[in-house]
């Protein structure tokens, strides 16, 4: 079963738990911890959710965040938060998938310290290339990649970073000797390829798109196994590298031990809310898939996601501490 169908029936038995689910309400204000910055992708998406959930459960649901150690300060604060349901945590790939296999010392543990709430949506990453590059298509690339003998770089946002491993994903793949050109940040990582002073780059769509629309950068190619809503007519990856899928996937955690009953009210609201127009509408706009389904589908999503990333990162030598 692949993932979409997955939380598609996720989704389906969803439903039922909104009846059950009434029972439990939040007696005071709830905070939503984003372990980011403010003004990120992450942190627009939470607020998107805060208002609607708040009104849903008759609480205010303040953001926080609570950026720095790759995720893990934010994640650590919600860990150690009572399981009760007023603490939740914003979570991407980093908390429970990559920093286990990134970390030497996690300060805490991926799985007995959280309880899956939701998956909220998934952001496929484009291939780019510059404007004149001579790679036409992703064979192409992998063509150009073998001639240069070792030659090719491609940026990034940063070590470990989603583009970094997106791309030793590929070249691990493709059989590539690849050099990595890290940047602090995605800004930067994107005027060096534009200037050709690097080959290419993977980055989330919402942040390429509107550059390859431009003219400033060529797409050969989306990360998902299946053409993104945002771009339809760009082809997979996987079709010319067969097996390769990548998407970056958001979702909502509550700290471990957290009851049934609560996870299961919170589950149904945000279902609710990730299928209301004005959450689909933004989502569109920032070219972003919405996900929702069961706690259980979001659990099997990251199990599978954490044993595909994990042997990327050991062939890769890729380590934050």
């Amino acid at each position: 079963m692949d993932r979409r169908t997955l939380l598609l029936a996720g989704a389906a038995l969803a439903a039922p738990r909104i009846a059950t689910a009434q029972a439990w309400a939040p007696a005071r204000p709830m905070r939503l911890v984003v372990p980011f910055a403010p003004g990120g992708a992450a942190d627009t998406v939470a607020r998107l959710l805060a208002d609607p959930l708040g009104q849903a459960l008759g609480q205010t649901v303040t953001v926080e965040n609570r950026p720095g150690g790759g995720t893990t300060i934010g994640a650590l604060a919600v860990a150690r938060a009572a399981p009760d349901g007023l603490t939740l945590l914003y979570a991407t790939p980093n908390v429970q998938i990559l920093n286990p296999h990134l970390m030497q010392n996690l300060a805490y543990d991926p799985a007995a310290d959280f309880t899956p709430v939701i998956a909220i949506l998934r952001a496929p990453k484009l291939l780019v290339v510059r404007p004149d590059s001579p790679a036409r298509d992703v064979a192409g690339l992998i063509a150009q990649a073998k001639a240069q003998q070792g030659g090719m770089t491609f940026a990034s946002a940063g070590v470990a970073s989603s583009g970094h491993l997106a791309a030793a994903m590929f070249g691990q793949m493709a059989g590539l000797d690849l050099l990595h050109v890290p940047f602090r940040g995605t800004a930067p990582a994107v005027q060096e390829v534009m200037a050709g002073r690097v080959d290419f780059m993977m980055d989330n769509i919402a942040t390429l798109l509107p550059l390859v629309r431009d003219g400033r950068l060529r797409a050969l190619g989306v990360s998902t196994a299946d053409p993104a809503a945002a771009a339809p007519a760009l082809p997979p990856v996987g079709r010319t590298l067969p097996g390769f899928h990548d998407a970056s996937f958001n979702y909502l955690l509550a700290p471990g031990g957290t009851p049934p009953a609560i996870i299961a009210r919170l589950n149904a609201e945000l279902n609710a809310i990730l299928d209301s127009p004005p959450l689909t509408s933004r989502f569109e706009v920032l070219g972003i898939e919405k996900l929702g389904g069961t706690p259980e589908a979001l659990a099997a999503m990251v199990r599978e996601e954490s044993g595909r990333w994990g042997p990327v990162i050991q062939k890769g030598g890729i380590r934050i501490q």
